[in-house]
């Protein structure tokens, strides 16, 4: 009977399922602590926080860079914590990311390029492991 129970497909089945769910509650840990991060940056570029003002000054675009940069964050922060959008918002990230490693490596001449390159690896885990949503709103959106 014991070995039965151990090969019964209902007990290989709840591993699988607890797995499932500790990988989804980190990934949801890790899309708000990121969101978390990202709306905070993007409304202290919003407001004008002075540190960052003269970041942007340094890169030479203007205000209307860095208004639009805030604006992106905000809104990527937002789809992180909204499933369907979620994976579109870690992919929106990982383009955003890599312009800021870029722009950490030649015009603050790589001082701080590992923070936004960690972020660049946290957002592109979030992209995959989020894809299938991805999918989902490709569907939806084809549909219409």
């Amino acid at each position: 009977m014991t070995q039965h129970t151990l090969t019964h497909p209902a007990a290989t089945a709840a591993p699988t399922t607890t797995r499932r769910r500790s990988t989804n509650v980190a990934l949801w840990t890790l899309q708000v602590l990121t969101a978390l991060m990202f709306a905070f940056g993007g409304v202290n570029k919003l407001v004008g926080e002075a540190q960052t003002v003269a970041g942007f000054e340094q890169i030479g675009a203007g205000d209307w860079f860095r208004y639009l940069i805030g604006a992106l964050e905000v809104a990527g922060a937002v789809g992180l914590l909204i499933p369907i959008l979620s994976g579109l918002a870690g992919l929106a990230f990982i383009g955003l990311m890599i312009g800021a490693v870029i722009t950490q490596a030649t015009v603050f001449d790589g001082d701080m390029v590992a923070v936004p390159a960690v972020v660049l690896v946290l957002v592109t885990i979030i992209a995959w492991a989020r894809r299938d949503r991805t999918k989902q709103l490709a569907a939806l959106v084809r549909n219409r």
